[in-house]
Protein backbone atom coordinates (compact mmCIF):
# COMPACT_ATOMS: atom_id res chain seq x y z
CA UNK A 1 0.00 0.00 0.00
CA UNK A 2 1.42 3.30 -1.11
CA UNK A 3 1.56 5.95 1.35
CA UNK A 4 -0.58 8.25 -0.67
CA UNK A 5 -3.15 5.56 -0.11
CA UNK A 6 -2.72 4.61 2.94
CA UNK A 7 -2.29 8.62 4.63
CA UNK A 8 0.70 6.91 6.91
CA UNK A 9 3.92 7.97 6.77
CA UNK A 10 5.51 5.19 8.52
CA UNK A 11 4.13 1.47 9.04
CA UNK A 12 5.75 -1.39 10.12
CA UNK A 13 4.44 -4.25 11.19
CA UNK A 14 6.37 -7.20 13.50
CA UNK A 15 9.31 -5.23 13.12
CA UNK A 16 12.21 -7.07 15.10
CA UNK A 17 16.02 -6.38 16.05
CA UNK A 18 18.60 -8.42 18.35
CA UNK A 19 22.04 -7.50 19.49
CA UNK A 20 23.28 -10.83 20.20
CA UNK A 21 20.72 -12.58 22.70
CA UNK A 22 19.21 -9.25 23.63
CA UNK A 23 16.13 -8.65 21.63
CA UNK A 24 15.95 -5.23 21.48
CA UNK A 25 13.26 -4.34 19.26
CA UNK A 26 10.61 -7.55 19.40
CA UNK A 27 7.45 -7.08 17.43
CA UNK A 28 7.32 -3.82 16.75
CA UNK A 29 4.29 -2.62 14.69
CA UNK A 30 3.50 1.35 14.07
CA UNK A 31 0.94 3.17 12.23
CA UNK A 32 2.06 6.78 11.91
CA UNK A 33 -0.32 9.63 9.90
CA UNK A 34 1.46 12.18 8.13
CA UNK A 35 1.53 15.74 9.06
CA UNK A 36 1.51 14.86 12.66
CA UNK A 37 3.56 14.64 16.13
CA UNK A 38 3.89 10.44 16.93
CA UNK A 39 5.27 10.01 20.18
CA UNK A 40 7.15 6.61 20.97
CA UNK A 41 7.19 6.81 24.66
CA UNK A 42 9.63 4.52 27.15
CA UNK A 43 11.82 4.39 29.54
CA UNK A 44 15.97 4.31 28.55
CA UNK A 45 16.52 0.52 26.89
CA UNK A 46 13.06 0.04 25.89
CA UNK A 47 14.08 0.03 21.99
CA UNK A 48 13.05 3.37 21.33
CA UNK A 49 16.85 4.92 19.16
CA UNK A 50 16.67 1.31 17.58
CA UNK A 51 13.31 1.20 16.06
CA UNK A 52 14.60 4.88 14.70
CA UNK A 53 17.30 3.81 13.26
CA UNK A 54 15.87 0.71 11.54
CA UNK A 55 13.26 3.30 9.88
CA UNK A 56 16.13 5.53 8.95
CA UNK A 57 17.79 3.09 7.41
CA UNK A 58 20.74 2.95 9.77
CA UNK A 59 20.12 -0.50 11.17
CA UNK A 60 19.07 -3.33 9.71
CA UNK A 61 16.22 -4.93 10.88
CA UNK A 62 16.08 -8.74 11.70
CA UNK A 63 12.54 -9.39 11.28
CA UNK A 64 9.28 -7.58 10.28
CA UNK A 65 8.71 -4.81 7.78
CA UNK A 66 8.73 -1.21 7.79
CA UNK A 67 7.85 0.93 5.34
CA UNK A 68 8.20 4.81 5.06
CA UNK A 69 6.46 6.72 2.74
CA UNK A 70 5.23 3.51 0.89
CA UNK A 71 9.15 2.90 0.95
CA UNK A 72 10.94 -0.48 2.11
CA UNK A 73 13.31 0.50 4.77
CA UNK A 74 15.89 -2.14 3.08
CA UNK A 75 14.86 -2.37 -0.44
CA UNK A 76 14.08 0.96 -1.07
CA UNK A 77 16.51 2.30 1.19
CA UNK A 78 17.80 5.52 -1.02
CA UNK A 79 14.36 6.71 -1.35
CA UNK A 80 13.74 6.43 2.53
CA UNK A 81 17.10 8.60 3.48
CA UNK A 82 15.90 11.30 0.45
CA UNK A 83 12.85 11.95 2.46
CA UNK A 84 13.98 11.40 6.26
CA UNK A 85 16.00 13.17 8.69
CA UNK A 86 17.62 12.55 11.87
CA UNK A 87 18.43 14.35 15.05
CA UNK A 88 19.80 11.97 17.65
CA UNK A 89 20.65 12.02 21.31
CA UNK A 90 24.01 13.75 20.87
CA UNK A 91 25.18 16.59 19.46
CA UNK A 92 25.65 16.16 15.12
CA UNK A 93 27.66 19.25 14.64
CA UNK A 94 31.60 20.15 14.72
CA UNK A 95 32.34 21.45 17.94
CA UNK A 96 35.05 23.69 16.40
CA UNK A 97 33.23 25.49 13.69
CA UNK A 98 30.72 28.07 14.26
CA UNK A 99 26.80 28.15 14.32
CA UNK A 100 27.22 29.59 10.72
CA UNK A 101 30.17 27.80 9.37
CA UNK A 102 28.70 24.02 10.29
CA UNK A 103 25.29 25.11 8.71
CA UNK A 104 26.71 26.50 5.67
CA UNK A 105 29.06 23.44 5.64
CA UNK A 106 26.06 20.93 5.93
CA UNK A 107 24.31 23.08 3.28
CA UNK A 108 26.99 22.39 0.71
CA UNK A 109 27.17 18.71 1.28
CA UNK A 110 23.17 18.71 0.27
CA UNK A 111 23.78 20.58 -2.95
CA UNK A 112 23.34 24.40 -2.13
CA UNK A 113 25.44 26.94 -3.88
CA UNK A 114 27.83 29.21 -1.53
CA UNK A 115 25.17 31.79 -1.96
CA UNK A 116 22.42 29.68 -0.85
CA UNK A 117 24.22 27.98 1.87
CA UNK A 118 24.77 30.92 3.84
CA UNK A 119 21.12 32.51 3.15
CA UNK A 120 19.92 29.13 4.41
CA UNK A 121 22.02 29.21 7.79
CA UNK A 122 21.12 33.07 8.26
CA UNK A 123 17.73 32.38 7.65
CA UNK A 124 17.68 28.85 10.33
CA UNK A 125 19.87 30.71 12.65
CA UNK A 126 17.80 33.52 12.97
CA UNK A 127 14.62 31.36 13.11
CA UNK A 128 16.06 29.40 15.79
CA UNK A 129 17.02 32.32 17.73
CA UNK A 130 20.99 31.92 17.34
CA UNK A 131 21.73 34.95 15.40
CA UNK A 132 23.85 35.98 18.07
CA UNK A 133 25.71 32.83 18.52
CA UNK A 134 26.54 32.43 14.65
CA UNK A 135 29.98 33.35 14.82
CA UNK A 136 30.38 31.48 18.11
CA UNK A 137 31.99 27.62 18.01
CA UNK A 138 29.32 25.36 19.13
CA UNK A 139 31.26 24.19 21.79
CA UNK A 140 30.79 27.06 23.59
CA UNK A 141 26.72 26.89 23.28
CA UNK A 142 24.44 25.48 26.05
CA UNK A 143 22.98 22.73 25.82
CA UNK A 144 19.56 24.11 24.95
CA UNK A 145 21.77 25.97 21.60
CA UNK A 146 22.95 22.68 21.10
CA UNK A 147 20.11 21.04 20.63
CA UNK A 148 18.37 23.94 18.21
CA UNK A 149 21.69 24.25 16.07
CA UNK A 150 21.38 20.30 15.82
CA UNK A 151 17.64 19.86 14.50
CA UNK A 152 18.26 23.23 12.31
CA UNK A 153 21.25 21.03 10.87
CA UNK A 154 18.50 18.73 10.21
CA UNK A 155 16.08 20.70 8.65
CA UNK A 156 18.73 22.44 6.04
CA UNK A 157 16.48 20.66 3.00
CA UNK A 158 12.99 20.42 4.71
CA UNK A 159 12.67 16.82 5.22
CA UNK A 160 9.01 14.79 4.98
CA UNK A 161 9.93 13.08 8.16
CA UNK A 162 11.99 14.27 10.96
CA UNK A 163 13.36 11.84 13.72
CA UNK A 164 13.80 13.34 17.03
CA UNK A 165 15.10 10.91 19.24
CA UNK A 166 15.45 12.19 22.57
CA UNK A 167 15.37 15.71 21.62
CA UNK A 168 15.15 17.59 24.92
CA UNK A 169 17.20 15.10 27.52
CA UNK A 170 19.07 17.54 29.86
CA UNK A 171 18.28 20.49 29.06
CA UNK A 172 16.57 23.02 31.61
CA UNK A 173 12.67 23.86 31.31
CA UNK A 174 13.21 26.99 29.08
CA UNK A 175 15.29 25.05 26.64
CA UNK A 176 13.14 22.36 26.48
CA UNK A 177 10.31 25.13 25.94
CA UNK A 178 12.01 26.51 23.16
CA UNK A 179 12.91 23.08 21.33
CA UNK A 180 8.86 21.96 21.59
CA UNK A 181 8.00 25.39 19.86
CA UNK A 182 10.80 24.28 17.33
CA UNK A 183 8.59 21.06 17.00
CA UNK A 184 5.31 22.52 16.37
CA UNK A 185 7.08 25.23 13.83
CA UNK A 186 8.32 22.06 11.44
CA UNK A 187 5.11 20.31 11.81
CA UNK A 188 3.21 23.43 10.53
CA UNK A 189 5.53 23.23 7.48
CA UNK A 190 4.00 20.23 6.97
CA UNK A 191 6.68 17.96 8.06
CA UNK A 192 6.00 14.83 9.89
CA UNK A 193 7.62 14.12 13.57
CA UNK A 194 8.08 11.17 14.98
CA UNK A 195 9.95 11.89 18.65
CA UNK A 196 10.99 9.53 20.68
CA UNK A 197 11.52 10.92 24.53
CA UNK A 198 11.12 9.56 28.40
CA UNK A 199 9.53 12.76 29.17
CA UNK A 200 5.79 12.36 29.73
CA UNK A 201 5.19 15.55 29.85
CA UNK A 202 6.77 16.00 26.72
CA UNK A 203 4.49 13.57 24.61
CA UNK A 204 1.61 15.11 26.43
CA UNK A 205 2.42 18.78 25.29
CA UNK A 206 3.04 17.74 21.59
CA UNK A 207 2.18 14.24 20.25
CA UNK A 208 -1.36 13.82 18.93
CA UNK A 209 -0.95 10.25 18.92
CA UNK A 210 1.74 7.72 21.41
CA UNK A 211 2.75 4.56 21.36
CA UNK A 212 4.10 3.52 24.80
CA UNK A 213 7.00 0.90 24.34
CA UNK A 214 8.73 -1.48 27.26
CA UNK A 215 11.18 -4.27 26.48
CA UNK A 216 11.25 -3.75 23.12
CA UNK A 217 6.96 -4.07 22.52
CA UNK A 218 4.51 -1.63 22.25
CA UNK A 219 2.23 -2.39 24.74
CA UNK A 220 -0.44 0.71 24.36
CA UNK A 221 -1.14 3.03 21.70
CA UNK A 222 -3.27 5.86 20.95
CA UNK A 223 -4.90 9.54 21.70
CA UNK A 224 -3.77 11.27 25.00
CA UNK A 225 -7.42 10.34 25.66
CA UNK A 226 -7.60 7.19 24.94
CA UNK A 227 -4.46 6.08 27.04
CA UNK A 228 -5.50 7.67 30.46
CA UNK A 229 -9.41 6.33 29.73
CA UNK A 230 -7.47 3.28 29.45
CA UNK A 231 -6.49 3.31 33.03
CA UNK A 232 -9.57 4.92 34.97
CA UNK A 233 -12.12 7.71 34.25
CA UNK A 234 -10.56 9.93 36.87
CA UNK A 235 -7.54 10.59 38.96
CA UNK A 236 -8.19 12.34 42.49
CA UNK A 237 -5.67 14.34 44.10
CA UNK A 238 -5.68 15.30 47.49
CA UNK A 239 -3.15 17.37 49.65
CA UNK A 240 -3.74 17.05 53.59
CA UNK A 241 -3.03 20.17 56.07
CA UNK A 242 -1.07 17.48 58.74
CA UNK A 243 1.54 14.68 57.00
CA UNK A 244 1.09 12.86 60.16
CA UNK A 245 -2.46 11.99 58.61
CA UNK A 246 -1.44 10.65 55.40
CA UNK A 247 -0.94 6.62 56.48
CA UNK A 248 -4.56 6.62 57.80
CA UNK A 249 -5.99 8.88 54.95
CA UNK A 250 -4.44 6.59 52.50
CA UNK A 251 -6.22 4.06 54.41
CA UNK A 252 -9.71 5.57 53.99
CA UNK A 253 -9.15 6.36 50.45
CA UNK A 254 -8.41 2.74 49.34
CA UNK A 255 -11.52 1.57 51.64
CA UNK A 256 -13.87 4.37 50.11
CA UNK A 257 -12.75 4.23 46.55
CA UNK A 258 -11.65 0.71 46.33
CA UNK A 259 -8.42 1.48 44.52
CA UNK A 260 -5.20 1.93 44.91
CA UNK A 261 -3.82 4.95 46.48
CA UNK A 262 -0.36 6.37 45.71
CA UNK A 263 1.88 7.98 48.02
CA UNK A 264 3.38 11.60 45.91
CA UNK A 265 6.85 13.38 46.65
CA UNK A 266 5.14 15.80 48.77
CA UNK A 267 4.93 14.30 51.60
CA UNK A 268 1.16 15.72 51.99
CA UNK A 269 -0.06 14.20 49.19
CA UNK A 270 -1.73 11.39 47.70
CA UNK A 271 -3.28 10.06 44.17
CA UNK A 272 -5.41 7.17 43.57
CA UNK A 273 -7.16 6.35 39.81
CA UNK A 274 -11.15 6.40 40.28
CA UNK A 275 -13.81 5.00 37.98
CA UNK A 276 -12.29 2.19 36.15
CA UNK A 277 -14.08 1.51 33.11
CA UNK A 278 -17.05 3.56 33.86
CA UNK A 279 -18.39 5.28 30.53
CA UNK A 280 -18.02 8.50 31.98
CA UNK A 281 -17.04 10.71 34.88
CA UNK A 282 -19.68 10.50 36.67
CA UNK A 283 -18.81 7.63 38.68
CA UNK A 284 -16.07 9.02 39.58
CA UNK A 285 -17.19 12.21 40.65
CA UNK A 286 -19.49 10.38 43.35
CA UNK A 287 -16.84 7.69 44.55
CA UNK A 288 -14.62 11.37 45.54
CA UNK A 289 -17.48 12.80 46.97
CA UNK A 290 -17.84 9.91 49.50
CA UNK A 291 -14.51 9.42 49.67
CA UNK A 292 -14.10 13.38 50.77
CA UNK A 293 -16.97 13.05 53.09
CA UNK A 294 -15.07 9.92 54.83
CA UNK A 295 -11.65 11.71 55.28
CA UNK A 296 -14.15 14.46 56.83
CA UNK A 297 -15.93 12.13 59.18
CA UNK A 298 -12.72 10.73 60.14
CA UNK A 299 -11.09 14.10 61.40
CA UNK A 300 -8.76 14.34 58.33
CA UNK A 301 -8.29 17.41 56.99
CA UNK A 302 -8.06 18.01 53.09
CA UNK A 303 -6.63 21.43 52.49
CA UNK A 304 -6.67 21.00 48.67
CA UNK A 305 -8.55 18.29 46.52
CA UNK A 306 -9.10 17.88 42.72
CA UNK A 307 -10.34 15.21 39.99
CA UNK A 308 -9.29 15.01 36.74
CA UNK A 309 -7.67 12.57 34.15
CA UNK A 310 -5.27 10.71 34.97
CA UNK A 311 -1.94 11.98 33.97
CA UNK A 312 0.75 10.38 31.40
CA UNK A 313 2.87 9.39 34.66
CA UNK A 314 -0.24 7.32 36.19
CA UNK A 315 -0.80 5.72 32.36
CA UNK A 316 2.81 4.88 32.21
CA UNK A 317 2.90 3.36 35.83
CA UNK A 318 -0.44 1.45 35.23
CA UNK A 319 1.06 0.10 32.28
CA UNK A 320 4.33 -1.31 33.17
CA UNK A 321 4.57 -1.34 37.08
CA UNK A 322 7.21 1.30 36.76
CA UNK A 323 8.09 4.46 36.07
CA UNK A 324 10.14 5.92 32.95
CA UNK A 325 13.20 6.36 34.64
CA UNK A 326 13.50 2.66 35.98
CA UNK A 327 14.19 0.15 33.65
CA UNK A 328 17.10 -2.71 33.77
CA UNK A 329 17.92 -3.00 30.17
CA UNK A 330 20.70 0.29 29.64
CA UNK A 331 22.57 -2.16 28.20
CA UNK A 332 20.86 -2.00 24.81
CA UNK A 333 21.44 1.47 24.39
CA UNK A 334 25.24 0.88 24.51
CA UNK A 335 24.94 -1.78 21.89
CA UNK A 336 22.93 -0.32 20.22
CA UNK A 337 25.01 3.17 19.66
CA UNK A 338 28.50 0.77 18.93
CA UNK A 339 26.23 -1.17 16.43
CA UNK A 340 25.27 1.82 14.48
Amino acid sequence: MSAQTSGLAIETAGLVKTFGETRAVDGVDLAVPTGTVYGVLGPNGAGKTTTVKMLATLLRPDGGEAHVFGHDVVREADEVRGRVSLTGQYASVDEDLTGTENLVLLARLLGHDKRAARHRAEQLLEAFGLSEAAGKQVKHYSGGMRRRIDIAASILNTPDLLFLDEPTTGLDPRSRNQVWDIVRAVVAQGTTVLLTTQYLDEADQLASRIAVIDHGKVIAEGTKGELKASVGAGSVHLRLRDAAQRPQAEEVLRRALDADVQRDPDPVALTARVGAGSANGQGAAEAAARALAELARTGITVDNFSLGQPSLDEVFLALTGHDTKAHDSKVVDTKDEAAA
